[in-house]
């Protein structure tokens, strides 16, 4: 039973980072774009995406016009989850072994 569990709770965090991913991808593509923020969808994703690449733009400096704080946030967020694959593998462990 727990183990069931884990593996429903590990596969909706992995889905959603993955999600997370393409909604930052067409962020940066939308930049692209004339008038691609001022779409509905535009709008959107700024809410979403904006704090968490935001918080990238206050370290990575741009370099002349191109900002890399984007491409350092989206590699983060594959870090991010093999963190979270190896949490959940060593919970993994431990409920096979105690449970």
């Amino acid at each position: 039973m727990g183990l069931q569990i884990l593996s429903v709770l590990y596969n909706l965090i992995m889905q959603g980072l993955q999600v997370y991913r393409i909604a930052l991808v067409v962020y940066f593509l939308l930049s692209w774009l004339p008038g691609g923020y001022q779409s509905s969808l535009g709008q959107f994703l700024i809410r979403i995406c904006e704090p968490y690449v935001g918080f990238f733009r206050r370290f990575v400096p741009p370099i002349g016009m191109i900002s890399l704080a984007g491409l350092v946030a989206l590699f983060s967020l594959t870090f991010v989850g093999y963190g979270v694959n190896a949490v959940f593998s060593m919970l993994f462990n431990l409920v096979r072994q105690f449970g």
